[in-house]
């Protein structure tokens, strides 16, 4: 088991040796799908692995990449936007801003609920919230995903509206998203008590 989690994580840091640049700190020339699972793997083996230059290289990659990932998925009003489906984004091309996916943000929560109990940097804890809170309407709509009448999450954002269907790995992403937020707030210290 120790072999194949080596072996891959080698894999991942020589994609990145081969791929990444100053202006372009990633995997590939693209940014598509699931993004955030490959600085999530990073930073997760990272931690498992015996000291070691590919523990201390895959930690370094995988803290990288997800600060440049969360900058690329962040708007200047501060809420979350995944890369969009509809053409995703190439290197020295246009980013795709819709279809966005439920599983991308369900990724972003991952990574950086990763990247908090790794660190304890609260900063990580509140990149997976703003990703979280895209499901519930902090969007680029003002829309919520996800629906309590149901329980289900809709299977996209588009340009205009709410994919309304409710498919099973978009109602994951959410419920999945939710149960790993629930978890790390009490990892989260509490806050000071008031005197009265």
């Amino acid at each position: 088991m120790n072999a194949i989690r080596d072996l891959l994580t080698e894999k991942l840091v020589t994609l990145w040796r081969n791929c990444a640049t100053q202006d372009w700190p990633w995997f590939e020339p693209s940014v598509t799908y699931d993004n955030a699972r490959l600085c999530q793997s990073l930073i997760l083996s990272g931690q498992w692995m015996p000291n070691s230059e590919l523990a201390t290289e895959a930690l370094k990659i995988g803290f990288q990449s997800l600060r440049w990932l969360v900058s690329l998925q962040k708007t200047q009003k501060g809420h979350f936007r995944p890369i969009g489906s509809n053409g995703f984004y190439q290197r020295e091309g246009a980013r795709a801003d819709f279809d966005q996916q439920p599983v991308e943000a369900h990724a972003m929560v991952s990574a950086c609920l990763e990247a908090f109990r790794a660190t304890r940097d609260e900063s990580w804890f509140h990149e997976a919230k703003r990703a979280f809170e895209w499901f519930l309407g902090r969007n680029d709509l003002g829309l919520p995903l996800y629906d309590p009448s149901t329980g289900g999450c809709g299977d996209g954002l588009h340009a205009d509206r709410v994919n309304e269907n409710q498919g099973a790995e978009s109602t994951l992403a959410f419920q999945l998203s939710l149960a790993e937020m629930n978890y790390a707030q009490h990892l989260m210290p509490a806050p000071p008590r008031s005197v009265a």
